[in-house]
């Protein structure tokens, strides 16, 4: 029975020492895919924005851009020039920074939608113009149709 015991011990410490010394894995990239218009150049770089930030972004370029929106429920005070879809489900409408999506995807609050930037704010990722800024708000768009404000971006640094 002793033998038996030290055996088991052994073996839980090898593993143990191997899996500590194995490589560590990269974190898995989110995946999004972006409903745009074909013509839509600020789009363009709010792809380039989340691809930067670590996202795979899958862009579709649609003719029925306003359909894309009801099918995911965002209500058209939320919208904006662009719809992304998470592999979860979750909508991000609009310029939201990339890194608040991240936050939101690490730990989605219960009952949300997803998160919006309601129209376009100067000066939030692919709206930039020099150093021209609008303060706005991100909205946590919930399964009720009620929002909350997420997060205030005061300051365009506010947004990396």
């Amino acid at each position: 029975m002793y033998r038996f015991f030290l055996t088991a011990v052994a073996a839980l410490i090898t593993t143990l020492a191997l899996s500590a010394c194995a490589e560590p894995t990269e974190p898995q990239a989110q995946n999004l895919t972006t409903y745009k218009s074909a013509t839509c150049g600020c789009c363009k770089v709010w792809v380039d924005h989340a691809r930067n930030s670590g996202f795979e972004v899958v862009t579709k370029d649609v003719d029925d851009l306003n359909g894309v929106k009801k099918q995911h429920g965002i209500e058209p005070r939320y919208q904006s020039c662009h719809t992304s879809v998470s592999k979860e489900g979750y909508v991000f409408e609009g310029h939201v920074p990339a890194k608040l999506i991240q936050q939101f995807l690490q730990s989605p609050p219960k009952g949300a939608l997803g998160l919006a930037v309601p129209g376009m704010p100067l000066g939030s990722p692919g709206m930039e113009m020099g150093d021209r800024f609008t303060p706005y708000q991100v909205m946590q768009l919930n399964k009720d149709g009620s929002s909350v404000v997420y997060a205030e971006i005061n300051a365009a640094g506010e947004q990396f």
